[in-house]
């Protein structure tokens, strides 16, 4: 779903919530104000590429698992 998108500092998410706001309050829809909005970031983060990395929390358990296993 957040494919292309880079990863934004907090107050940089806070002015893209901010503009989406401002757009629906001009009588935009929410999905296209937020798609809107997802260009825009798209458009002036071009160069730079920015991953996130997600771990299940079960891979997480059962590292936590293993790593009691071998401590005992």
């Amino acid at each position: 779903m957040f494919n292309g998108l880079p990863a934004l500092s907090h107050q940089q998410q806070q002015q893209a919530v901010e503009r989406i706001h401002q757009l629906i309050a001009e009588g935009m829809s929410s999905g296209e104000a937020i798609a809107l909005v997802a260009a825009e970031i798209r458009e002036t983060h071009q160069g730079g590429q920015s991953l996130a990395r997600f771990e299940d929390d079960e891979d997480a358990d059962e590292d936590a698992d293993e790593d009691a296993d071998e401590d005992a």
